[in-house]
């Protein structure tokens, strides 16, 4: 005799309620301008939906929020293999120029803000940026080296007690 168990009905989450009392912890450790987007995106995102957001630059991620960086950020095809190019091309000079122009022609095609101009819109949507100490540290930095809207330079420590409980994203 065989049994069959019942079948739980699906979760399907609805959307018509802003969050409120949840807080997105965004870790963005890549300085590529590749690699600065998706961070950048989804903590616009979740402010539109009146999440408390909190981003952490650490290690190269540190190149977002850096004066002399932030605004230059590049991308290259070397040992990017999503760029579906072959890869010898990516060592060839001039290819992270070629790159890096196509991604923000295709970026400003979409009415993304650069970089500079998106921190921007994130600080003044309510969001929080905090830069390493250790990376600080280890890249000899201050906080006059940063972009001015970086609250504090602040330990991993410091981070995690900021951010408790809260939904934890790796970039």
């Amino acid at each position: 005799m065989t049994t069959t168990t019942p079948q739980a009905a699906p979760v399907i989450p609805s959307f018509d309620d802003v969050q409120t009392g949840r807080t997105l912890a965004i870790i963005c450790s890549k300085g590529t301008l590749d690699m600065a987007y998706p961070g950048l995106i989804m903590a616009n995102a979740a402010l539109g939906e009146g999440v408390e957001t909190h981003l952490f630059f650490t290690f190269w991620g540190l190149d977002m929020i850096n004066k002399k960086t932030m605004g230059d950020l590049q991308m290259t095809m070397l040992g990017n293999t999503a760029t579906h190019m072959p890869q010898g091309l990516g060592g060839l000079p001039g290819m992270t120029a070629v790159a890096t122009s196509r991604m923000r022609k295709s970026i400003a095609d979409l009415d993304v803000p650069e970089v500079p101009d998106f921190l921007e819109q994130i600080v003044a949507s309510g969001g929080h940026l905090w830069a390493c100490r250790m990376s600080t540290d280890m890249n000899h930095l201050t906080k006059e080296d940063l972009y001015d809207d970086v609250e504090a330079i602040i330990s991993a420590s410091d981070f995690i007690d900021k951010t408790e409980g809260a939904q934890l994203l790796f970039i």
